[in-house]
């Protein structure tokens, strides 16, 4: 299962919300063995960017995880409204 989970960021705190997700990533590899990648939208819309954390093939029980870590890195102070989380599988278990 991978996890997609997308929002929205005022622009002026852009290069805080990436080194505090970069930092917990790498702090989720090393707990997890799970690859994780920040991604921005091109373009601002309403002085907002808006950003995707990408989290690949997560082990069961991730979710709490994350969420610890996420409440650890504070990143509610700097995102603009809610996380948006998506679950997706490879093709192949959708059949």
């Amino acid at each position: 299962m991978d996890i997609y989970i997308y929002y929205t960021v005022r622009t002026d705190l852009a290069d805080s919300l990436s080194s505090r997700v970069l930092e917990m990533q790498a702090a989720l590899a090393a707990k997890c063995s799970v690859a994780g990648a920040l991604k921005c939208r091109r373009g601002e819309k309403d002085g907002r960017h808006t950003w995707m954390e990408i989290y690949l093939a997560v082990p069961e029980g991730f979710d709490a995880i994350l969420e610890d870590a996420v409440a650890h890195a504070k990143l509610a102070t700097l995102i603009d409204g809610e996380r948006h989380t998506e679950y997706f599988m490879d093709a192949s278990l959708c059949a």
